[in-house]
């Protein structure tokens, strides 16, 4: 799928999602209207609109596929454990830098906070352990950083 009509779908949605925090939209209907399949919509909607991204995504099958997007709002406590929970037991390094940077961007965790996690968690951090394990001790090692700095007296 072409950037420009996924940064454009992208711009679309938060357009919308600004106006009230919330938004449903039709897949077909913001399809047609941009001259795009309804799978391209899902594609931004599954890769730029996660709870990594600070997002609440519900999707209502049939009748042409209503998907309602939330962007979730919590203070820096809650934040911080929504995205202890969302890593789950193991995190590939795009979704660990997407909830990095969304932490950042909502002022939940400072600039420098944010370099230490991104290196932490970076692939040539973990180059010594084997491949398969990467992802899964990317989650503990963010875990970590996160409750600690969550218990930080800023």
């Amino acid at each position: 799928m072409s950037s420009s009509l996924s940064s454009q779908i992208t711009r679309m949605l938060l357009d919308m999602l600004e106006k009230e925090g919330t938004t449903e939209i039709r897949r077909n209907d913001l399809a047609q209207s941009l001259g795009c399949v309804p799978s391209q919509i899902n594609y931004v909607i599954s890769s730029r609109f996660t709870p990594e991204h600070g997002y609440i995504v519900e999707s209502r099958r049939g009748g042409g596929g209503y998907v309602k997007i939330t962007r979730v709002s919590l203070d820096s406590p809650t934040a911080i454990m929504h995205a202890v929970n969302s890593a789950g037991t193991s995190i590939d390094p795009l979704a660990a830098r997407s909830c990095i940077l969304n932490l950042l961007s909502r002022g939940v965790i400072d600039k420098s906070g944010a370099r230490l996690m991104l290196s932490a968690v970076d692939d040539s951090a973990l180059r010594p352990l084997p491949t398969e394990q990467r992802d899964a001790v990317r989650a503990s090692i963010l875990k970590q950083m996160l409750l600690a700095y969550g218990k930080d007296d800023k």
